[in-house]
């Protein structure tokens, strides 16, 4: 129990020199919390990706308020495991807020249509995904000509245009990720999928 509150008055000790802005205090505090911070949030998002960037974000949510750390309510690891679980929630949520990322494959489906830009056309519509397009005669009219509208436009774009887009609706890379798979430099991803 001893060798417990010793810790907590050192975690008390070093979240105060981070306060006062020692990047040496955040460096042990790093090393002796990331470990179990990341485990915590690969759990939670089943993403190590996002988990890396979870960590960061809670040690910048450490440096940038640890005068907000009050050591009376618990510890250092609950506080930190909270911010952390914290991120973690808000990024699922905004992943469930964002519409899936569509496949605008030309190949046709069971009815001829090609199935991939009838997913991008469908979700395009927040807030009717519950109804069938299908049953509201203008609005099958309205969706069928977003569907032939976004099959001419993927047809008719540059084959290096079609393939950015493509890798962001497609996989969902941002443009960075795009450039960095391509080898194309960042500037020339945001130029061809601005187009």
């Amino acid at each position: 129990m001893d060798e417990d509150r010793a810790g907590a008055a050192l975690d008390e000790e070093l979240v105060r020199a981070v306060a006062a802005g020692s990047q040496d205090a955040l460096a042990v505090l790093y090393d002796r919390y990331a470990e179990s911070i990341f485990r915590l949030a690969v759990r939670l998002t089943n993403d190590r990706a996002t988990a890396e960037e979870i960590v960061q974000e809670t040690f910048l949510a450490l440096w940038n308020r640890a005068e907000l750390f009050e050591p009376a309510s618990g510890s250092l690891a609950t506080w930190l495991r909270t911010i952390a679980r914290n991120r973690a929630v808000d990024r699922l949520r905004a992943a469930a807020r964002r519409p899936r990322a569509a496949s605008p494959s030309l190949d046709p489906g069971p009815d001829g249509e090609p199935v991939g830009a009838e997913r991008m056309a469908w979700a395009t519509v927040p807030g009717e995904l519950a109804v069938d397009p299908e049953a509201v005669p203008e609005r099958a009219a309205e969706l069928a000509e977003l569907r032939s509208a976004l099959r001419d436009a993927l047809v008719s774009m540059p084959e290096e245009e079609r393939r950015a887009i493509l890798l962001a609706y497609q996989e969902g890379l941002s443009q960075s990720e795009i450039a960095s798979r391509l080898g194309w430099p960042l500037g020339t991803v945001k130029t061809r999928t601005r187009r």
